[in-house]
């Protein structure tokens, strides 16, 4: 079976050294000069670190880990605690994975830097894809084209593969807009805590961590903006910008944003899950086909979950596409719909206008910390508790041939 995958970000290059790890024939094909990722954090939740951990690629991974303490709450102000799930030894064992912080770009290496040079293309602008026969082709900007028994879509948010054989779904504007930069602190400083931590505050809430092993400070600070602004991760912006929209919240927050160099923005933009993923002998995988929120920070998760699952779907049927893929969408649609969905809510609940409403959703965190500490506050036992290696569970081992099939 020769595949080939449009798109080596997250999603693409995990597919791809899952799928050559299995044996598959693969081909990446992606726009840039070469893989690369944004300047900027990720939150590996433990369904996603069980996706790694099913590829083989788990203590590798460990390497440029962080480990948070814990997932906190706090009020935007006076620094209060509303609610903390621990992430020790007691919720590891219970969801069988940790809850990890690390850089997209070590992320990223880790799915690539094992796929051979020959297994990718870059440089290549996909223009459109055309079903044929009991394949499909993929069109170039340049003119060239290359067939392929089975082709992702792994080119995110703006896929052109989505783009020229699904219905586009509508897209809308949130009102917010999000911040992100990256502190260098050289370790753990007091002013941030090595937790999860989000800042919850009228029409806006702040998520800080640690990546790089705890070298540095990641954050994403979301307001509601009076005016549109551009989807885009590489759109500059001024810590003068951040300061003032964040004027007034905890002195600890002042202090990071003090420090930030380099700070972008961007608008957020929501979209209806799809209805299908799959035509012909073309499928979507990650944000081509499940664009979220980031308020589960689960959009690299999902895609990561996308890759395992896809690859064993095609690994136990490997003469019968349509079947692998009937499988693919029927275990993923109906769960990346529901962190979709889910992902919107929270953007209503962390951005709570007043002080009445926000005293009640904080009196509920309370509530559900006495009852279960794993479930108080973001309540992600659904999302947490998924093994995307269940899906896999007897089925093929790698074939022969198979690249680092015996790691």
């Amino acid at each position: 079976m020769k595949i080939a995958i449009v798109g080596g970000g997250i999603g693409g290059a995990a597919l791809g050294q899952s799928l050559l790890r299995k044996g598959f024939d693969v081909t990446i094909y992606e726009q840039a000069e070469a893989f690369g990722e944004v300047g900027a954090g990720v939150q590996m939740t433990p369904n996603a670190v069980k996706a790694i951990k099913g590829m083989g690629l788990y203590e590798r991974f460990l390497d440029k880990a962080f480990y948070p303490e814990a997932v906190v709450g706090r009020n935007w102000q006076s620094a209060r605690e509303n609610f903390r799930i621990p992430l020790g030894e007691e919720f590891r064992n219970h969801y069988e994975a940790p809850f990890i912080h690390v850089h997209r770009a070590d992320l990223l290496d880790l799915f690539t830097d094992q796929i051979p040079p020959e297994r990718c293309r870059f440089g290549y602008h996909c223009s459109g894809v055309e079903p044929r026969g009991k394949g499909a082709v993929v069109h170039f900007t340049d003119g060239e084209s290359a067939e392929a028994d089975l082709v992702i879509g792994a080119d995110g948010v703006r896929s052109v593969v989505r783009g020229s054989l699904f219905a586009e779904t509508e897209v809308r504007w949130t009102g917010h807009m999000c911040y992100r930069a990256l502190v260098p602190t050289g370790g753990v400083v007091d002013f941030v805590n090595p937790d999860s931590t989000f800042w919850m505050g009228p029409n806006g809430h702040v998520v800080t961590y640690y990546v790089k092993g705890g070298d540095m400070v990641n954050i994403v600070a979301v307001r509601e903006a009076e005016e549109w602004v551009a989807e885009s991760w590489s759109t500059r912006s001024t810590k003068e910008a951040l300061l003032a929209d964040f004027e007034g919240w905890h002195s600890s927050l002042q202090t990071l944003f003090s420090k930030v160099d380099e700070v972008y923005s961007w608008g957020l933009f929501d979209r209806d899950p799809m209805q299908s993923w799959v035509k012909g002998r073309v499928a979507l995988l990650g944000d081509a086909c499940h664009p979220m929120l980031p308020f589960l920070s689960q959009g690299a998760a999902m895609a990561i979950e996308d890759a395992l699952v896809l690859s064993d779907a095609l690994a136990a049927s490997p003469n019968d596409i349509d079947l692998a893929l009937k499988r693919y969408e029927q275990e993923r649609l109906p769960r990346c719909s529901r962190v979709q969905l889910e992902a919107r809510e929270r953007g209503r609940t962390y951005h709570l206008p007043t002080e009445e409403e926000m005293a009640a959703r904080d009196a509920e965190y309370a509530r559900r910390a006495k009852e279960d500490p794993r479930t108080t506050g973001i309540n992600t036992d659904w999302v947490y508790d998924y093994d995307p290696r269940a899906f896999g569970t007897a089925q093929t081992q790698p074939r022969a041939g198979a690249v680092g099939a015996s790691a």
